[in-house]
């Protein structure tokens, strides 16, 4: 793997390769264009599994999502121990009820219908491994309001975004249409997009990736 390398200020001139364990188009572009170096090295984990028995054990979304989050992380990070190993999971919770990626079309529809006219929690988790060990995790939670939504709407929408309707647990993609779908959005905005970015900086600025 051929991984960006960043000089850590100091005398030891230590290098830290940074590695994302997903395959998110959307986390890399945020990383990319915050000016985080890093390769891609998705974990290909049973993550409907994880989720479905930990749902079963009664944990909380928080933790699914730190837990997947950390899942990912662990993965890659005992393949590449030297680097600092990036996961992250989302979950969308309304009312207790958990929502997935939408597999096709007609679960996306169904999606939409559930959210529509209601109120819905996105909790996003972080976590940093190193030498398989997690080293630092954070998680954001935003409020989003849908507002109700015709059927007519929800077709055309569906028509619109075509095959990116399946890259959300929502069905939505708040930096494009999916704006068209809420009427309050309570929270950090890259949190929705699917990485809290901005605590994610502040912890690569302390371990000398980015800049001070």
């Amino acid at each position: 793997m051929d991984n960006p390398r960043v000089a850590l200020p100091g005398p030891a001139a230590e290098t830290v390769p940074v590695v994302l364990a997903s395959g998110s188009r959307f986390r890399a572009q945020m990383l990319r264009a915050a000016g985080v170096p890093f390769s891609v090295v998705v974990a290909g984990v049973d993550e409907a599994a994880v989720r479905e028995s930990l749902g079963a054990e009664g944990a909380s979304t928080e933790d699914v999502a730190t837990a997947l989050a950390e899942l990912k992380a662990m993965a890659v990070s005992r393949r590449h121990p030297d680097a600092l190993v990036i996961g992250s999971d989302q979950m969308l919770d309304c009312n207790g009820v958990w929502f997935e990626k939408p597999a096709d079309r007609d679960h996306a529809r169904a999606t939409l219908q559930a959210l529509a006219g209601r109120d819905h929690r996105l909790v996003t988790s972080v976590v940093v491994a190193r030498a398989g060990s997690r080293i630092w995790h954070a998680s954001q939670t935003v409020r989003m309001r849908m507002r109700p939504l015709s059927e007519a709407f929800i077709e055309s929408y569906l028509d619109a975004v075509g095959e990116d309707v399946r890259s959300s647990v929502g069905a939505y993609q708040l930096e494009g249409l999916g704006a068209q779908l809420f009427t309050a959005v309570e929270g950090d905005y890259f949190t929705v997009l699917g990485l809290p970015l901005l605590p994610l900086l502040d912890f690569l600025r302390a371990h000398g990736v980015l800049a001070r």
